[in-house]
Order: structure tokens, then sequence, then C-alpha cells
């Protein structure tokens, strides 16, 4: 085993342009020593495959409009069926506070609604994730 950075593959869909937000914490996430990919996407399957392809502990989706919890639903049952059901997944943005139990059961570990701080979610991240991961030959 070899410990390495975190990497966190942070998402935005192409149809919500209020990007200011997850931005600020691509920035926050590098200033406290991760690797951050981000990308725009127009469907969930997108996001699997890049978080996929670049071997990511993370996967970060803002949202700052309708349609997380079909996003989340598509998302998590996607990274299970490829075998990566251990990426920690986290979603915030503009989230009513009554959609965080349905996230939650569709393998959501962390939402993150308005007011959240990019410190809550690097503790979240760094105590969560997992930062030592076994090497494949």
């Amino acid at each position: 085993m070899e410990r390495r950075i975190l990497r966190v593959l942070l998402c935005k869909g192409t149809m919500d342009a209020h990007d200011r937000g997850v931005r600020y914490l691509a920035t926050k996430l590098r200033e406290a020593g991760m690797e951050v990919i981000f990308i725009n996407f127009l469907e969930p399957s997108e996001i699997v495959d890049a978080a996929i392809q670049e071997d990511v502990d993370v996967v970060g989706v803002s949202s700052s409009v309708e349609g997380h919890l079909p996003v989340a639903r598509e998302l998590t049952r996607r990274l299970a069926a490829q075998g990566r059901a251990d990426v920690l997944v986290l979603f915030g943005g503009v989230i009513p506070e009554r959609d965080f139990p349905a996230m939650r059961e569709l393998g959501v570990e962390g939402v993150f609604g308005p007011g959240s701080t990019a410190d809550s979610v690097i503790a979240f991240v760094r105590e969560r994730a997992r930062a030592v991961r076994p090497r494949f030959a």
C-alpha cells in the first residue's frame, strides 16, 4: 500500500451556469493539498467515465437547479455497477434540506446545501475518503 494525494472530481451540469461556488471549492481543495479535476457533464455516465478514467477518490457534483435526485440515483448506480462503490460521493449547491435524506439513501454520503463552507467540505473529505489505497498490478 502507498499513501497518495486525494483525487477529487468536481462536476457541474452544462445546463447549470452557476459555477462560482464549485470553482471556489476547487481552489480551496487544491490549497488543502488535493488534486482536483473539473468537468462539465450532460449525463451521469460522463461523470462515472471520468471518475474511473481519473481513478478518483471523491466525486463532487454541484447543483444549482432541480435534477439532483435523478443525477444522484444514476451516478451511484453506475459507480456500483462499475465496481467503484468505494468512491465518496458528495453533492452541493442549492439542494433543499428536505431532499437530504433521499440523497443519503441513494448513497450520497455528503450533502452540502446553501451556507456550507469550503472548510466543512475539506474536513468531510479528509475524514471519509480513502487516503490509502491498494496498488493494482
